[in-house]
């Protein structure tokens, strides 16, 4: 399998998760030590894992919801052997997000390290 192909599996593994609200599948997308950002919200919001998976599970979940995927992986650029960036889209409820993430391939496997992301209002 190429490095490409298993960083598309992380990536999907990151939509199921954050579709299903399914802190067990994004625990095996994020590294335990990454970060969760954006300046959408003032103050900037930042968590760790630790403060973020509570407050996922804590979420009706889209799939329960019935609601449309709209996953898109825009890009994937590797800077190296061991660091890649994942351009992403998806949606939950009315929200947009455009997620920066960055990978980190530790102990040889590919995890999100950082999560920056854009959020907009859909109409509908």
């Amino acid at each position: 399998m190429t490095e490409f192909a298993i960083l598309t599996g992380v990536l999907e593994t990151y939509f199921d998760g954050l579709y299903h609200a399914d802190i067990e599948r994004l625990g095996h997308a994020f590294h335990p030590k990454a970060i969760y950002a954006t300046a959408d919200e003032v103050p900037l919001l930042y968590r760790t894992m630790d403060e973020y998976f509570p407050l996922v599970a804590k979420r009706v979940s889209p799939a329960s919801r019935d609601e449309p995927r709209r996953d898109v992986i825009e890009s994937i650029e590797f800077a190296g052997e061991n660091t890649a960036f994942a351009r992403v889209r998806c949606s939950i409820g009315t929200k947009d997000f455009i997620d920066f993430l960055t990978l980190v391939r530790t102990d040889g496997e590919w995890r999100i390290m950082a999560k920056i992301f854009q959020i907009t209002e859909r109409e509908s």
